[in-house]
């Protein structure tokens, strides 16, 4: 039965950890026996320059910032062939709001990469870059997601939305889309044949209320479209940022990871974070209701930048996979299995 909202609430506030954990697992285990997949892709990111100064990033820069930068088509066609060498299927391409920029550089990117790597996947742009495109370049929404699409974009990840409620945005993201944009991008994503995943970031001070929020209006949409693929949950990484702050702790993570395998009953995948978390925590969402843990990631700035690091390769993401007694699975975008170990 589906949980409601105020049940969702005492679940998240008062129940017990392991008895939420030991349910997502059943439900995991029922929809994807002992297989857990991952992925080889790539994070590029084209430019730190950003007129949105987010106070909880530590990656953005002011143009006049002598750590600020543009790659060219070059660079990040270079940055392809890497990951294409490498085994990976996907890349991700995510930036700054940089106002120097002009739709022909993105579109040029997208079209350059199919033309030269067609068979990578590209699963790039947040709703908060898409919305700046269609602001700045004078053009809607749709019209700027076709356009994309059409020169090589083939899905949207969930990043920019933190947590969908405007109370909590206004103090971490003043100048940052707000959930209504951000929930209509992803509809109107969905609506031209793009799926997408749904994020939420949590730790930054705000209720349990607000996160249960955030997750019924994603579940709705997906009620309404079926164009998300993956919900995954990281947590704030508050070094080097404006807003500060302290790390929220891996029991607090995990309750809300194994919370969001019961409460999506209509979103097939749920990933496990070891990017913000570690591998040993990583290592245990597989039991806590996670099925994917996500990617190999070759290259990842932004969280690198609020100074958490860790690095994965192949061999130790199947050697995680294998402690726990699960199959490892190499996946594609569309989490269709490439390969068992």
């Amino acid at each position: 039965m589906r949980i409601k909202i105020d049940e969702g609430e005492e679940i998240l506030k008062s129940g017990d950890l392991l008895e939420i954990g030991n349910k997502a697992d059943e439900i995991r285990r029922e929809k994807f026996g002992e297989i857990t997949t991952f992925i080889i892709d790539r994070n590029i990111n084209y430019t730190n320059i950003c007129e949105n100064e987010c106070k909880f990033c530590a990656f953005w820069r002011k143009k006049n910032n002598p750590t600020a930068y543009v790659l060219s088509n070059e660079e990040i066609l270079e940055k392809v062939r890497e990951t294409v060498e490498a085994g990976g299927t996907q890349v991700m391409i995510q930036g700054g709001l940089n106002p120097e920029l002009p739709l022909n550089y993105y579109e040029k990117m997208l079209s350059e990469i199919k033309k030269n790597y067609p068979k990578i996947t590209i699963h790039s742009f947040t709703a908060t870059e898409i919305l700046y495109f269609a602001k700045k370049f004078g053009k809607s929404v749709e019209e700027i997601m076709k356009r994309l699409k059409n020169a090589g974009l083939d899905s949207l990840p969930g990043g920019g939305a933190e947590i969908l409620v405007d109370e909590v945005r206004k103090k971490i993201s003043p100048k940052k889309i707000m959930s209504e944009d951000w929930l209509k991008i992803m509809k109107i994503a969905h609506k031209i044949g793009m799926n997408t995943t749904a994020t939420m970031v949590i730790g930054f001070g705000e209720e349990i209320f607000q996160r249960v929020e955030h997750m019924k209006k994603i579940r709705e949409l997906q009620d309404e479209t079926g164009g998300f693929r993956a919900f995954i949950t990281w947590t704030y990484q508050p070094k080097n940022t404006i807003l500060g702050g302290e790390k929220i702790n891996s029991w607090e993570y995990m309750k809300t990871l194994a919370f969001t395998r019961i409460f999506f009953d209509n979103i097939e995948h749920i990933q496990g974070s070891w990017v913000t978390q570690g591998e040993k925590i990583g290592q245990i969402t597989q039991n806590f209701g996670a099925d994917d843990l996500g990617s190999i990631m070759l290259e990842e700035n932004v969280v690198k930048a609020a100074g958490t690091s860790f690095e994965m390769s192949m061999q130790k993401m199947i050697k995680l996979i294998r402690e726990t007694k699960k199959i490892p699975a190499q996946r594609d975008t569309s989490y269709n299995i490439l390969k068992k170990f």
